[in-house]
């Protein structure tokens, strides 16, 4: 994959501490930077999906007058977190 050289200043305890755990990891201090810094953006990126994903689906809910009642959302989620079989809650109109 082709690079590109960017300069990052790090304070030196910062440095200090990253040089500690590449070592540790057995990588060097740039792998692990890069993979630091990999990381954090593809989680900032799920993230901001998540917002987008969640901005629609409230605009659809707000168009459509219908949602899920959130007591019939946690018991399905509990049900389901403690490996039983439940029922998918249903939509219920929460504006006439």
């Amino acid at each position: 994959m082709p690079t590109t050289a960017t300069s990052l200043k790090l304070p030196p305890r910062l440095k200090t501490r990253v040089e500690r755990v590449a070592r540790h990891s057995r990588e060097s201090s740039h792998a692990f930077m890069v993979r630091a810094i990999e990381e954090q953006v593809r989680t900032e990126e799920l993230h901001q999906r998540f917002l987008a994903d969640a901005a629609r689906a409230d605009e659809a809910m707000q168009r459509s007058g219908t949602g899920y009642a959130a007591r019939d959302v946690h018991a399905y989620l509990e049900a389901r977190a403690a490996g039983k079989r439940a029922r998918r809650p249903r939509p219920v109109r929460w504006r006439k």
